[in-house]
């Protein structure tokens, strides 16, 4: 049980930047580009790969290269289940929480 704490620790501390969040939401659905990914947040090429290298060796996502291009995707089908559920629990949740203010 105990190096199971350790690898789920892991893997929270490698997806936790705000960076690598977006990214992730990104990749829920489809995999993207490089620049594909770059576009949609706003950074640099290298930035974007220095994250994607951190969560790969994570293994949290994976790729393939068709010619020139190598595409991006989430390797573990919990992550998207963790995703998505973050994003229900929270983006829902800040929803409420502003709206409840102003009433």
């Amino acid at each position: 049980m105990y190096q199971q704490v350790e690898d789920l620790a892991s893997l929270l501390k490698s997806i936790s930047h705000p960076i690598r969040l977006k990214i992730l939401c990104l990749l829920q659905d489809q995999e993207l580009s490089v620049s594909e990914i770059r576009n949609s947040v706003e950074t640099s090429g290298a930035n974007i790969t220095q994250h994607l290298n951190i969560m790969r060796n994570q293994g949290v996502i994976d790729f393939r290269k068709d010619a020139n291009f190598i595409y991006n995707r989430i390797a573990d089908k919990r992550i998207i289940e963790l995703m998505k559920a973050m994003q229900q629990i929270f983006c829902s949740q800040s929803t409420k929480s502003a709206s409840t203010q102003n009433d």
